[in-house]
């Protein structure tokens, strides 16, 4: 039976015009899948489908996603990602529903890694995610501290340079909370398969964008998290100095730090496209 795919030029040029045929045709297509998005069930047979195609070093993986959730792309991810991300959904048992869950729940607890621009071993970024009130929407956010100061690379001064380099890039310090902060066009969050893989930033020789901070293992992120993030297609960054956030076991803590960070001038920010899903 035919499907109500759709299948992009990108996706087609990857897999190839005999193949995407036959998915269109529904040989090679399922009937029923989660959606890689909002990872809700969809149905190919019955509702508009997009074909997400994962691209790692060396193997590809084709997933569905209902088409008011994604459009018919092709998603760079690194091979250490692609491997992650099939076996968190290998491991799924059920789709859990996207909602909005109500102000005060526990952000995602902190992933932390190595950053690219720290010239101190010990020290390393913590990110947490959650969602932020911003002029009364609900916007998905990552906050990022580092666990100690953060240096210019080729420094071996004492001074900890993190919101300047930040700066450098593009981020811009906030007063308040009271507005989004502007897009920085060339970053974006990295959400493959509906977990948090990375930030990424510009890339300095092929023009390809390179991981900024990229997680040990894919991160889990809640459902109105991802909801939001679907949503506005865009995450918010916040990044403050070592001690200026700390780590905290809600959400409606997390905001009154990051307010206390932006009034003593200790937070940036900006707004970052979402890339994948």
């Amino acid at each position: 039976m035919p499907r109500m795919l759709d299948v992009s030029d990108a996706v087609r040029a990857e897999i190839g015009d005999e193949e995407a045929d036959r998915l269109l045709a529904g040989e090679n297509a399922p009937g029923s899948y989660d959606c890689t998005s909002c990872r809700t069930p969809g149905d190919s047979a019955q509702e508009r489908t997009s074909t997400v195609l994962f691209v790692g070093d060396e193997t590809a993986v084709l997933a569905f996603a209902h088409s008011t959730c994604l459009p018919s792309q092709v998603v760079q991810v690194t091979e250490e990602q692609l491997r992650g991300a099939v076996r968190s959904i290998n491991a799924d048992t059920g789709a859990p529903a996207a909602g909005v869950p109500a102000q005060g729940t526990p952000p995602q607890s902190p992933e932390r890694t190595a950053p690219q621009q720290a010239a101190p071993e010990q020290a390393v970024l913590g990110v947490t995610s959650g969602l932020v009130l911003v002029a009364g929407e609900l916007h998905p956010a990552l906050v990022v501290e580092p666990t100690g100061p953060i240096v210019r690379p080729g420094s071996n001064g004492p001074d900890d340079e993190f919101l300047t380099l930040l700066t450098e890039q593009g981020y811009v310090p906030m007063a308040d909370l009271a507005s989004v902060p502007p897009v920085l066009h060339g970053w974006s969050v990295l959400l493959a398969m509906g977990q948090l893989h990375a930030v990424l930033q510009p890339g300095t020789e092929d023009g390809r964008p390179a991981a900024w901070w990229q997680a040990h293992q894919p991160l889990q992120v809640t459902d109105g998290w991802r909801a939001a993030a679907n949503k506005h297609q865009q995450v918010l960054m916040f990044a403050a100095p070592v001690g200026a956030i700390g780590r905290q076991p809600r959400e409606d803590l997390l905001r009154n730090a990051l307010d206390k960070a932006a009034a003593q001038g200790r937070l940036v920010a900006a707004t970052l496209p979402l890339a994948g899903t």
